[in-house]
């Protein structure tokens, strides 16, 4: 295959997210260290790292009006190296209230890149689905890299220099995408930046039916794949009595089957159809996130990591389905409102499932989730079946 420029875009999409990811991703395993060396609670590192991921959240939608008036590469070069420099800031903050705050600009600045990658995928690639399958690679390949590192170095080195390995990551993928990647147009350079956050176009594009059913599909898929992502290790210490260790292989296996399936899942979708592919991986996750509930045999926990994490792979197919839907005009601000939305709404998977686990038992806390699963499944069945046209 000869190399082109659009791969060379694709690639440094792709590792661009692994740096926005990376730096998140390194908190979770010094957390520990961090709440010993504060002297504080682990309900006051949760409420900060909610923090994190609720402004990575909210700013999905900032980045893609930001895209339209500047175009893409200034918003991904601030995405990532706005990381760095937050991350090297969370490193070294003399107090926790300080800690706080960088904690949520790291998730501001990191939320510009996703949207903004896809929106410049889209003017590169006809073949989308494939391609954001390959840049969405970035997320699983750092969520299992980032977690072995930033361990590693915090029981030698201690939290900060653990949490500062994503200015080591950051800086040089920021060097390549300003050095290799060409400016684009802006799709709306001169329109005021005030009028893109007027309440009665943002509701119309949510209402819009073929938007607003993929995007409750979304809300709930990213529920179920955020609980997943935070309880699943506990899950298995906890309910199936595993050792700390074989947990934590069975999560990284967990990113790998992601990692792997994200580009199939997207490949599936250019070639077969978007909703097919986004309702082979919702009964897939729907079956994997069940078994977990039926047995501690390895080979039945082996089956159930492999369905989940490629029910929790749909993203690939479900965002080119909503760029499908969008105009070339509206792909910047449209997408990210989007993203923001299902972002925002599944970041609670986290409370969620913990609070359902505190309550009532991990059993119905997964069992939630594996119904989350099934429905998703059947309302796009029905959508098919019935040729109601979303």
């Amino acid at each position: 295959m000869d190399w082109r420029y659009r791969h060379t875009v694709l690639v440094l999409c792709m590792l661009a997210f692994f740096v926005t990811y990376f730096a998140r991703m390194a908190i979770g395993p010094v957390v520990p260290l961090i709440t010993g060396d504060f002297e504080i609670s682990n309900a006051r590192i949760g409420f900060a790292l909610s923090g994190m991921w609720l402004a990575y959240g909210l700013s999905q939608f900032p980045s893609g009006v930001l895209a339209d008036r500047y175009g893409e590469k200034p918003v991904i070069l601030v995405a990532v190296g706005g990381t760095a420099v937050a991350s090297l800031l969370l490193a070294i903050s003399p107090v926790f209230a300080v800690f706080v705050l960088c904690a949520v600009a790291l998730g501001g600045v990191a939320g510009l890149h996703y949207s903004v990658a896809t929106t410049l995928l889209s003017r590169t690639y006809d073949d989308l689905g494939t391609a954001v399958g390959i840049h969405s690679l970035g997320g699983p390949l750092a969520g299992l890299i980032a977690p072995v590192a930033a361990a590693w170095v915090g029981v030698r080195y201690g939290w900060r220099p653990a949490v500062a390995l994503a200015v080591l990551v950051g800086t040089p993928i920021f060097v390549l995408f300003l050095w290799r990647i060409r400016p684009t147009e802006p799709r709306r350079p001169s329109q005021p930046m005030r009028d893109r956050f007027e309440l009665t176009p943002l509701r119309r594009l949510l209402t819009r039916p073929t938007i607003a059913f993929p995007l409750v599909i979304a809300m709930a898929g990213t529920y179920v794949v955020q609980g997943l992502m935070s309880f699943l290790p506990t899950f298995l210490i906890e309910f199936r009595e595993y050792s700390p260790t074989v947990a934590g292989i069975a999560f990284s296996a967990f990113f790998v089957v992601r990692a792997c399936a994200q580009v199939g899942l997207g490949r599936v979708s250019d070639a077969y159809g978007r909703d097919f592919a986004i309702a082979g991986s919702m009964i897939a996750g729907a079956v994997g996130v069940a078994l977990f509930l039926f047995s501690d045999d390895l080979l039945v926990v082996s089956a159930a990591i492999l369905l989940a994490g490629l029910g929790s792979s749909f993203f690939s197919a479900l965002d080119p389905r909503f760029i499908d839907q969008l105009s070339s005009e509206e792909r910047g601000a449209g997408f990210g409102l989007v993203r923001t939305v299902y972002t925002v709404v599944g970041a609670a998977g986290s409370a969620g499932v913990g609070l359902t686990a505190d309550f009532l038992g991990w059993p119905v806390a997964f069992a939630t989730l594996a119904v989350l699963f099934f429905i998703s499944f059947l309302t796009l069945l029905a959508n098919e079946l019935l040729e109601l046209g979303y």
